[in-house]
């Protein structure tokens, strides 16, 4: 009901777009970002949050809560895919998103205290730090090469996958294990605060940080953003801040795309992947920081 409320309202500014309009261009746009998250390994609420924030009719609170929905579908939807292919490791990812978990319930609290300009700055400049230190630093494709350290070698965080695109079986193991896990108790934290599932940096502390190959890092990062997302989405549902007509087309479009995205990763070059990811992060950034300063309405 509030979806059109919203919409009478834009149509009252002499905007004259029919509600039904506003459904099909959100479920169309929701497929599109589907595609890219499972190849970006984001879980789609990067993109989502920005997007739909600045061009749809909805308070930013009730598109924060929708994308958190958005992304734990998304990742649902092109799982069983990337475990088939074991490009996702759940060994891998439970044990960080346990501790992702229990720090997203406490952000997504204090994300709905703050000021939504405040917010909006903060992931921009966020995102886009995270994305200018992928692009300064050279992937970590030396697993394999790496030992693994005590922690790791205990919760045996290793795996093997065979990569179609480069024509080679690659063995990988973690490293950092320790630092790992208080990493991800930060990420955890900062995709409550912002409603992304904090995909955003997911992959580049699995990447850079454990040593993970790009595409394991990829795949487990979705595997995470499905376990952490429950978390901080029932804050938002509890606040009342998850309006049913934006998430329901937009949670159809992105598990048609993320299928999709899941069965082309297998076949995407690394190095594809690889500048995918911090182009993602770079203009999803950027437009969120210049949102929330007030340069780009």
């Amino acid at each position: 009901m509030l979806f059109f409320y919203a919409a009478a309202a834009a149509a009252a500014d002499g905007n004259s777009v029919p509600w039904w309009a506003w459904l099909t261009a959100l479920f169309a746009v929701s497929f599109a970002i589907g595609i890219v998250a499972v190849l970006a390994g984001v879980g789609g609420g990067v993109l989502f949050v920005p997007i739909v924030g600045s061009f749809f009719p909805f308070h930013l609170d009730f598109v924060r809560g929708a994308g958190l929905l958005f992304a734990l579908a998304g990742t649902l939807a092109a799982g069983p895919t990337l475990l088939r292919s074991h490009m996702a490791s759940l060994r891998l990812a439970l044990p960080l998103a346990l501790a992702g978990s229990v720090a997203s319930f406490v952000g997504a609290i204090a994300g709905l205290a703050l000021p939504t300009d405040v917010v909006q700055t903060a992931l921009g400049a966020t995102v886009m730090a995270i994305g200018i230190l992928m692009w300064r630093t050279r992937d970590a494709e030396i697993a394999g090469m790496v030992e693994s350290d005590a922690l790791g070698a205990m919760l045996r965080l290793r795996g093997k996958f065979q990569d179609p695109a480069e024509g080679v079986v690659i063995d990988w193991r973690t490293r950092r294990t320790l630092a790992g896990f208080g990493v991800f108790t930060g990420i955890g934290f900062l995709g409550g605060v912002f409603g992304l599932g904090a995909g955003f940096a997911n992959v580049p502390a699995l990447n850079l940080l454990m040593a993970a190959p790009l595409k394991v890092a990829v795949g487990t990062s979705g595997l995470i953003i499905s376990i952490v997302n429950s978390s901080a989405a029932w804050v938002y549902l509890h606040r009342g801040a998850m309006l049913p007509a934006l998430a329901v087309p937009a949670i159809l479009g992105v598990m048609l795309g993320s299928r999709i995205g899941a069965r082309l990763l297998a076949r995407t070059p690394a190095s594809v992947v690889r500048r995918l990811v911090i182009t993602v992060l770079l203009l999803a950034g950027a437009r969120a920081l210049l949102r929330g300063l007030g340069l780009w309405p």
